[in-house]
């Protein structure tokens, strides 16, 4: 294991982006992989896992997470939050670290996806793109309804209730079902205190733009044909079902395109720095 070094880097909205780094902390851009990470976890839940994917992929290679708008070191979402805003962010974080390569996970996935498919054909274009249990409203496959009840308890600051509605969305084969059971377990306890901790207050209007502008626009798997070649999607055995759906139908539209199903791996096994899943992280980034 290498160093890990932290860096504040400025936005192209006059923010700034907590990044951290891990392994070789200085390697070249063909040999870092910039982690996207999912819907309400910080770079430093990534912590294990970034870690554990620069040792598995060996010494000269760096790993570098961020902490996406709104978490973390970063700053807060801007008025007109939207996906534009993430794609931006990609760009920067690429751009301050060199990174030829990308893996995202779960909504993280999703912002992967979306940003790659706008750096097709630009300098931004990834040499390999990976995303594991990438959560895309394909054909309207999430259903979203249970966001507006989300949305309307957390304004009124009805933190409980915003808690129940978070838990009603996340029914099997939703999205969001699999959020890593510790966060979970987490957030019930932020909430269900008397005193209600300032995180959770502050974490849950990120979530409402972080979903909204991930599932409010539904997308069609043709529309991602455009993805480079050696697009590798993934998805965990144990994970919901959407995830596999969604990953199949996403590779069947990528002309070239990888799919691997990881048998005992669940949608937290990103976080969980699972040994099975970074293995094969780290022999799809090696090449």
């Amino acid at each position: 294991m290498g160093t890990v070094k932290e860096q504040a880097v400025p936005t192209h909205d006059g923010g700034t982006l907590a990044l951290y780094s891990y392994g070789t902390v200085d390697a070249p851009g063909e040999r870092r992989v910039v982690v996207i990470g999912g819907a309400f976890l910080t770079a430093l839940i990534y912590r294990p896992f970034s870690m554990a994917l620069a040792d598995g992929l060996g010494p000269g290679w760096a790993v570098d997470v961020y902490d996406r708008r709104g978490r973390g070191k970063s700053t807060e979402q801007p008025a007109d939050y939207s996906m534009a805003t993430e794609i931006e962010d990609v760009r920067t974080v690429m751009d301050a670290t060199g990174a030829r390569n990308i893996l995202g996970h779960s909504l993280g996935g999703s912002v992967a996806l979306n940003a790659v498919q706008e750096f097709v054909g630009t300098a931004h274009e990834p040499d390999r793109l990976a995303v594991y249990d990438a959560a895309v409203n394909i054909d309207g496959s999430i259903d979203t309804s249970w966001l507006d009840g989300f949305e309307d308890a957390v304004n009124a600051g009805k933190l409980g209730h915003a808690m129940a509605q978070l838990k009603k969305g996340m029914q099997p084969d939703t999205a969001l079902s699999k959020v890593p059971e510790p966060v979970l377990a987490g957030l019930m306890a932020l909430v269900s205190r008397t005193k209600v901790n300032r995180m959770a207050r502050e974490l849950m209007p990120t979530g409402v733009g972080e979903l909204r502008a991930a599932y409010d626009e539904v997308e069609r798997a043709r529309d991602f044909a455009v993805l480079p070649a050696n697009t590798h999607f993934m998805a965990g055995g144990k994970s919901p079902h959407y995830y596999k759906v969604t990953a199949r139908r996403l590779h069947s539209a990528v002309p070239g395109s990888t799919f691997e199903l990881s048998p005992k791996c669940f949608h937290g096994s990103v976080p969980a720095a699972v040994k099975e899943l970074v293995a094969d992280i780290a022999e799809y980034f090696k090449g």
